[in-house]
């Protein structure tokens, strides 16, 4: 999906939510990880409803590998799976074609399309969570926490612990937010239909680089679709061996805001806008470096977060001048 100009004259998208939820489409796009995709649905499978009446679920899995790895979990689970599962492949590499083709599979009876990644598990009342906040505060895209876990048999050193760098931000439920990510969010069919339907819901510019899903929705954003924050909706994600370490954290760090700061440049060029982000980015910089001196003698944490600041900054200026980090 392009950026573009057109926007609601209200500011808001014309969604009106349904009283009876027929169908809800729960996506995840996977690549060569069928142990964490086995724990994804084994949690899929134990939704349960208890404030409002069982909506029709479907649960569809595109695996994104052409050896088909995935293919033996999902086998192995339709049997005693409450919900139609559903397996794809596709063989075009890389995220967004993963993602548009989870958004293609989709009945066609679909009022919701729930979107979560595949090495997440789900809280038992996920998904009604974001049901019932989407009905309530009638949002066309509904978005929600993915707290950090550490396997138990993990060797996570202290200093990354007591940094606790994995966290994302909470809100209060009912929040407005600018953008949401694939990695925990609802959003209405009807949007799908205002849509040019010859443009791919998730741009293929990043589909080697990430932030397809903040792109998108922070366009939707512009256009006047209403994104609201359900902070009972919990998701759950185990951090990878691979990510525990100063260089993954810093990185991560870098091409995050540079991901946040290019969008913007992108869908708000105005010469404010860009001054604005980019005294943040030098602030950022100066920040980290003068605080570096005084957290060597606060531990490695502290050295970790100042540094971070700074990689922050940079990442910043990087996004203005239309240049991405590497995705990890």
């Amino acid at each position: 999906m392009q950026a573009t100009s057109n926007q609601r004259s209200d500011g808001e998208a014309n969604i009106n939510s349904s009283t009876t939820l027929t169908q809800v489409s729960i996506c995840a796009a996977t690549y060569k990880r069928p142990h964490l995709l086995q724990k994804l649905l084994e949690s899929l499978n134990n939704l349960t409803f208890t404030q409002i009446p069982i909506p029709s679920i479907e649960v569809i899995i595109v695996d994104n590998d052409s050896t088909r790895s995935a293919e033996a979990t999902v086998e192995a689970l339709k049997s005693s799976f409450q919900w139609p599962l559903k397996y794809f492949v596709e063989t075009n590499q890389g995220v967004t074609y993963a993602r548009n083709r989870c958004v293609a599979e989709a009945s066609e009876d679909s009022d919701f399309i729930a979107m979560l990644d595949d090495d997440e598990t789900a809280t038992p009342h996920w998904l009604e969570e974001l049901l019932i906040n989407q009905q309530k505060f009638n949002a066309a895209i509904i978005t929600g926490p993915v707290l950090a876990v550490y396997k138990e048999e993990q060797q996570v050193p202290n200093w990354i612990k007591a940094g606790d760098f994995y966290s994302f931000p909470r809100y209060e439920t009912g929040k407005r937010m600018d953008t949401a990510f694939t990695g925990n969010v609802m959003f209405s069919t009807k949007l799908l239909k205002d849509l040019e339907e010859d443009e791919p819901l998730f741009d293929h510019r990043f589909a080697h680089k990430g932030a397809e899903d903040a792109y998108l929705f922070s366009c939707l954003n512009k256009q006047g679709y209403k994104i609201v924050w359900a902070d009972e909706a919990v998701l759950y994600e185990p951090i990878a061996d691979q990510r525990l370490s100063l260089d993954w954290i810093l990185n991560r760090g870098f091409w995050s805001w540079s991901v946040h700061s290019l969008i913007e440049s992108e869908l708000y060029p105005s010469f404010k806008v860009q001054a604005i982000r980019t005294i943040k980015g030098l602030g950022l910089i100066v920040m980290g470096f003068l605080s570096i001196g005084p957290s060597i003698f606060l531990g490695k944490s502290k050295v970790a977060q100042a540094l971070l600041r700074m990689y922050r900054g940079m990442g910043t200026l990087s996004g203005l001048l239309g240049r991405q980090g590497n995705w990890q």
